[in-house]
């Protein structure tokens, strides 16, 4: 076998050193054969995941976009999805408990992980203490859906705060399952956890500068609650933490009293609730529509909330909007 000449040998080095020393300045994580695949309960943790874990994961959502979590009815396929993921991700608090009865139907041994652990989770008596002319919201029907929940909202991500929690979960689980993208995974975590950060800053800034009289609003069911603790903000609603329970007609009559009592100026429209009851609450109260919100969903990609931080932006906008004082 022919010797290699020194200028091709010379060639062979410098290719060799400049391919290291790319890999070093780039301070990418060493490449997987295969992104991790991760099946998620609902589109806004689908978004946390792809957050953390970028090109490193593959994410397999169950409840889509606009979709409601509430109402989702398990197929064979979901079951098969589930089978095939390396991680399972959940919200937890009694949101979707049905996710671990899937998988292990699927006959996955995976780890579970419950994206909210460590959260300071709100008690639905809290919010009712918050606001003492609060609606009956656990009698008939209503009572039965949120008894499903426990006494527990399951709807933590409301608050930025939460959704740091959140995130920093997420990025100990894929590094447990990826030790080799563990710094890939924690450097896309602090560059979010910046992001959303900055996030709640913007949101405690507007509605500092609204009076707090004005910080009142209808929504389609109790899915603020978290958004509205942190923020200051006093959300209502003629249903309780589930989109599937039925209002009861003393607390509408009740919720609508209160609007014209104290001349709350909007109700909103939610992306997974049916628009009729707060369309006939509105009708009935002199109110006004101020738009839709986003509460168990992202939108899809063309839409006006397809992540987490243009979902609270679009959130912050459409209430602002509604309820600041005219100029």
């Amino acid at each position: 076998m022919q010797p290699l000449s020194p200028r091709i040998t010379r060639r062979l080095v410098l290719g060799l050193s400049a391919a290291l020393l790319s890999g070093l300045v780039l301070g990418s994580a060493p490449a997987r054969a295969e992104a991790l695949r991760v099946s998620v309960s609902f589109s806004i943790l689908a978004d946390f995941v792809r957050q953390v874990g970028s090109e490193r994961v593959t994410v397999d959502t169950l409840v889509g976009a606009d979709e409601d979590a509430h109402a989702f009815q398990p197929r064979p396929s979901d079951a098969r999805r589930l089978g095939a993921a390396q991680l399972v991700v959940t919200n937890g608090l009694g949101f979707d408990d049905w996710v671990e009865r899937l998988a292990r139907s699927a006959g996955y041994r995976g780890k579970v992980l419950v994206a909210s652990d460590g959260i300071d989770a709100l008690a639905k008596e809290q919010d009712e203490e918050h606001d003492a002319e609060r609606l009956e919201q656990h009698a008939d029907d209503d009572h039965e859906e949120d008894h499903r929940h426990g006494d527990i909202d399951p709807h933590a991500w409301q608050s930025v705060a939460n959704a740091e929690r959140y995130v920093a979960n997420i990025a100990a689980a894929l590094a447990a399952l990826d030790p080799a993208g563990a710094s890939h995974y924690r450097d896309n975590a602090a560059r979010y956890r910046g992001e959303l950060k900055a996030l709640d800053a913007e949101i405690r800034a507007a509605f500092a500068a609204i009076p707090a009289e004005r910080r009142k609003v209808v929504s389609s069911h109790d899915a603020f609650a978290y958004f509205g603790h942190a923020y200051g903000v006093d959300f209502l609603a003629p249903v309780g933490v589930s989109n599937n329970a039925e209002p009861t007609a003393q607390g509408v009559a009740r919720l609508i009293r209160q609007l014209r009592a104290e001349k709350i100026p909007a109700v909103f429209i939610e992306n997974v609730a049916d628009p009729r009851l707060i369309e006939r609450i509105r009708a009935e109260s002199g109110a006004r529509v101020g738009g839709t919100l986003y509460s168990d969903a992202l939108s899809a990609a063309d839409g006006a909330a397809p992540d987490y931080r243009s979902m609270m932006r679009h959130n912050l906008r459409t209430i602002v909007e509604a309820i600041a004082p005219a100029p």
